[in-house]
Parts: C-alpha cells; structure tokens; sequence
C-alpha cells in the first residue's frame, strides 16, 4: 500500500474523529411524568435520526419549574401545561417564540381490578372502594383535572377522606397499579398499552383541557441539539408516536 494512501486514509479517520464531536451533541430535558413512555420513544428516534442524544429526567411540572427557577441545568422544558412554560417565557427563563403545544392529555379513572369502573365513572358515587389516587393538584396538571373532574360529578367531598396524592401522576399510577388505591385519576398515556384492569376516559369537558407545552429554556439557547429536539418533537415522527400513546396533536 502506498505511502499516499495511508495518508489519505489516517486524513480521512483524523477528519471523523474531530468532526464527530461538533455533529453530535447532548441535550438536558424536563419531561412531565406522564409523558415518560412516548419521551423515551421520541428520544430514541431523534438520536437515531440526528445523532444528537436527549438526556430525559422526569417529574412533576411544577417540580421542575422550582428547580429551573433556581437555576437547574435544563435545556428543554416539556410540560404537562401551557401555564409553566409560559410562566418561564415571561419571567426570562426560556427564549421567546420557542412554545408551543405538543401534545392534548386525556384523564383516565383506572383501577387494576376488571369490572370496578364503569364506562361512565359512576363508580365515584356508587363507592365500593377505599382509596382512589390522584396526582398532586398543586404541581401536576392531571391532578389538578382529576379535582376539577370530582367536582363536576359532585363528589368532591365526599371522596375526600379517600384521597391519596402522588408527588406525580407517576406516582398516582403506580397507586392504582398495584392496589395500594383501588382507583386512581391517571393519563391514557399510562393506560394505553396494559391489558385488564377497568377504565373510564374522562369526557374532555369534564375539566379544563390538559394542553402540554414544550419550551426552549436559556440554558439551551446556544445547544444545538436542544433546538433540534425541539423541532424533531414537531416532525412526522414523533407526532406518530405521540398519537399513539392516546394525545391528541395540534
């Protein structure tokens, strides 16, 4: 082999390795718990796709909304509301003109045990049940539609007293999952691939609509692979994905 070659190939090698670094790149993301399935699938796709890397921690929205305040390294902010994300644009600590909706939640009465929810949620009058879980209303929009639900039905206060409130929807899932609550207020995108059990989709009006936001956050304004998160989170793809976990897309 010449002696042109081998320099042509080391060239072409020395070409890649640095060139790899600047390509590809890692992206912090605050994901609303109960979007931690389709996340993790959009994720997937985007470093597939682009070679960047979505870093992904999940929680309660108003969680992470305190820790961005205060200066937690998050790039990309997805929400389970419009409200923080807007927050975050006017209080200085997202970019401007980087919101918008990705995906409508639906709220969902499960319980693990076939036959206890109805197809019309009258079980909330009916009773028969100890503890039903729902996600803490303060920090979590699903929680606080949970709450808005029981009102409407008028059952509020009576099911007070049997109340038990997850940190996250997360948390009230798993409640409901393995019993430790008979019931519980959960997203559909929780629900929609387990078999058994029983269910009630909320009817949307039941509660103001659970429309989530994403934003770009200041930490994230000069990341590359933050903005390109971002737009891959509009593209085809994972509008397929989304859909599929029971959203609805705007």
């Amino acid at each position: 082999m010449s002696v042109i070659v081998l320099a042509l190939r080391w060239l072409t090698l020395l070409g890649a390795a640095l060139s790899a670094p600047l390509l590809a790149a890692e992206t912090q993301v605050a994901v609303a718990a109960n979007f931690t399935e389709p996340a993790k699938a959009i994720a997937a796709a985007f470093e597939k796709a682009t070679g960047h890397k979505a870093l992904l921690a999940f929680g309660a929205s108003g969680g992470f909304y305190t820790q961005i305040s205060h200066g937690a390294p998050f790039e990309v902010f997805l929400s389970a509301d419009a409200d923080r994300p807007a927050r975050a644009e006017q209080e200085g600590l997202a970019v401007p003109g980087t919101r918008f909706t990705y995906a409508v939640g639906r709220l969902v009465l499960y319980s693990a045990t076939p036959g206890l929810v109805d197809a019309r949620g009258a079980v909330l009058k009916r009773g028969g049940f100890d503890r039903i879980a729902i996600a803490d209303p303060a920090t979590a929009p699903y929680g606080l539609a949970a709450v808005e639900t029981m009102r409407r039905l008028g059952v509020e206060a009576a099911l007070k007293p049997k109340i038990v409130t997850g940190s996250s929807i997360a948390q009230a899932y798993q409640f409901a999952s393995t019993g430790a609550a008979q019931l519980g207020f959960v997203a559909l995108s929780q629900v929609v691939a387990v078999r058994g059990g029983s269910r009630w989709i909320v009817p949307t009006g039941f509660h103001a609509p659970i429309e989530q936001q994403a934003v770009l956050l200041r930490t994230g304004e000069k990341n590359p692979a933050a903005r390109a998160f971002l737009a891959f989170l509009k593209g085809r793809t994972a509008l397929a994905i989304i859909r599929r976990y029971g959203y609805a897309v705007r």
